[in-house]
């Protein structure tokens, strides 16, 4: 791989930077590969293919041996686990040395698709607090809502916003996560584009968006309340730069997070030595490029007073009645009714919900469940990946190959002994729902979303 000669220059005043280091790490081949288990799903001694190492700063991260085929791993469409870079998963030290993870916290994750971070949140978050995971580009929030749902968390709220949306929101997040838009050098292992649409007039402009998307986002954040800042770019002018601007023009505190010698994650302060940040080097570390700083707000904007709507209606007696027979609640969740879909989402964040739906574009509030017609439940796919609740319905268990079948929708070589709906488990992991009829079952796993390969 060649690197640019402008993009190396770019970054010799960088802390840290080696440059020989840095090319012979471009140049070794294929990138280390590392997932993030679901905790709530599986654990580690689970899977099916072999586990290297931990990463040093997350607890469910871990290295790979080498890189399987995920399209061919049921567990990896059970949502038991996430394929994310081991640089990204240093957001986990972040929330837990500047938050009380204990309390029912109010956090939003700004530009969240595919997913990884939102995932990584939800995993540390008290089932009383709440995610709002945005995603402002239409066409990746399908992959976002995807994932979230494939995660099964109740706790979480998925929006389609641009930064500008959350003003009117004014000190209503504990906590906000920009993993900016950037120019993307972090990333030239795994994806040549990078490499080819890299120049300064890039990170310039990508300077100017990231800019822009945090002074729009920050009216929204409370007063002593968290901002994590990243990209994946090796840039100082997105970094460095951007975080020394968040300390002189918008008035933060930076937050030194405490990092062990032996993960070399290297410490870098901008020029006037205020502003710190953490940068991920692939020649010092197993992972990609990277850099996080984290800040805290010292003023308050003023919270407007704010009368929620009122679109989420309760679900009726009868067909309550009807729910319960199929759930077996795992929290203290609240069903609520939308346009004859029945949907689970923590009582006692029901009211922020309307709250949040009287200025967001909500593609996604909690669990759908699905509906009931003519007192017959007819369950929904997210049911089936929950981990809030247990879907009270009997189960067929798989092996490999039937579990691949089903979920490419097709037959999966016989006709299991079960009449109306059924679970399809593989390993005691839920994939999804089938029907079973005289002679027949009918497939139901979402056709967007099923393994098109063979």
């Amino acid at each position: 791989m060649k690197l640019p000669e402008d993009f190396l220059l770019s970054l010799i005043n960088c802390t840290g930077f080696d440059e020989e280091g840095f090319i012979a790490a471009h140049e070794s081949g294929e990138p280390v590969t590392a997932i993030r288990i679901n905790n709530q799903k599986i654990q580690a001694q689970q899977l099916d293919f072999t586990l290297k190492e931990q990463v040093p700063w997350n607890k469910d991260g871990f290295y790979l041996a080498e890189r399987p085929s995920f399209t061919l791993d049921p567990f990896f469409h059970a949502g038991a686990y996430y394929v994310q870079d081991a640089s990204s998963m240093f957001l986990a030290e972040a929330l837990k040395q500047t938050c009380n993870l204990n309390e029912n916290l109010t956090l939003l994750d700004l530009c969240a698709a595919p997913g990884g971070k939102s995932t990584l949140i939800q995993s540390l978050i008290s089932a009383g607090s709440l995610l709002v995971s945005n995603e402002v580009i239409k066409s990746r929030v399908h992959i976002l809502t995807e994932n979230i749902t494939k995660w099964g968390a109740a706790n979480v709220v998925v929006t389609q916003n641009d930064a500008s949306d959350f003003n009117a929101l004014k000190s209503f997040f504990d906590v906000i996560v920009v993993d900016a838009p950037c120019s993307g050098s972090g990333l030239f292992r795994k994806d040549e584009n990078a490499l080819q649409e890299w120049s300064p007039e890039a990170v310039s402009f990508c300077q100017q968006r990231q800019q822009r998307v945090l002074a729009e986002v920050l009216p929204s954040l409370k007063q002593n309340g968290v901002l994590i800042y990243s990209t994946c770019s090796f840039s100082e002018e997105e970094n460095e730069q951007v975080a020394l601007w968040l300390v002189q023009q918008k008035n933060l505190e930076t937050v030194p997070l405490d990092v062990q010698p032996q993960w070399n994650i290297v410490a870098s302060k901008a020029a006037d030595g205020t502003a710190l940040g953490y940068r991920f080097y692939p020649n010092k570390l197993k992972g990609e490029g990277f850099f996080l700083a984290v800040f805290r707000k010292k003023e308050e904007d003023a919270a407007i007073k704010i009368q929620p709507g009122n679109l989420f209606s309760p679900v009726s007696k009868n067909d309550l009645q009807v729910l319960q027979q199929f759930i077996q609640s795992k929290s203290d969740l609240l069903f609520y009714n939308f346009k004859n879909n029945l949907f689970a989402f923590p009582q006692s964040r029901f009211t922020t919900l309307h709250l949040l739906q009287s200025f967001l574009y909500l593609k996604k509030a909690g669990v759908q469940l699905g509906t009931v017609v003519r007192n017959e439940f007819l369950p929904h796919h997210e049911l089936a990946l929950a981990t809030a609740m247990v879907p009270l319905f009997p189960h067929v268990e798989l092996d490999k190959n039937a579990a691949l079948d089903y979920l490419r929708k097709k037959d999966f070589g016989f006709v299991p002994a079960v009449k109306g709906w059924a679970l399809i488990k593989y390993r005691s992991l839920v994939l999804g729902f089938i029907k079973g009829l005289p002679g027949r079952v009918n497939n139901y796993y979402p056709k967007e979303w099923r393994i098109l390969n063979k």
